[in-house]
């Protein structure tokens, strides 16, 4: 027996998203599927990736590539510095690295405070957001990680060894 919650309950479930930047606009991912977060570190190259693919990293033992975000979306020349962070996703097929430019807290919405991202010719495609997020002044773009990086222009190939 399921007992059958309705959208307009109040103890719907609050959601948590880690808050990071990229450019001048603030994004929100779910925040259980952060691994943790890590400073920016050197990568090994691979031959014939695609640019926003930085490399990949050896994370105790576990091979992870790095995403770039600011080059995938367009947002200039990206640079590394000590604020520069790598968000250690991990998603229902792998461990992944996302660069962003930082990151600043988790914030916890309620599904009332969550809008449909209106389409407005964004850098992301709406099919890879979940919404807005509004909380006071601060709008999150809030993003379907597990959307956006399995999809094909990602061009992340699952590997299959384990």
């Amino acid at each position: 027996m399921h007992a059958t919650t309705s959208n307009n309950n109040p103890a719907a479930p609050a959601l948590e998203f880690l808050a990071f930047t990229l450019g001048q606009e603030e994004y929100g991912i779910d925040i259980q599927k952060v691994q943790e977060l890590r400073g920016y570190d050197t990568v090994t190259r691979i031959a014939n990736a695609p640019e926003h693919i930085k490399g990949v990293v050896n994370l105790r033992g576990i091979i992870v590539p790095i995403i770039d975000m600011r080059i995938k979306f367009n947002l200039g020349t990206p640079s590394y510095d000590q604020f520069t962070v790598v968000i250690i996703l991990n998603l229902a097929s792998r461990v992944m690295g996302m660069v962003v430019d930082s990151v600043s807290d988790v914030i916890t919405l309620t599904p009332e405070q969550i809008k449909p991202a209106p389409e407005m010719g964004s850098v992301l495609d709406t099919n890879y957001l979940i919404g807005l997020g509004t909380l006071d002044e601060r709008m999150l773009i809030l993003v379907d990680i597990d959307k956006l990086m399995s999809s094909d222009d990602m061009g992340l190939v699952a590997e299959t060894a384990h």
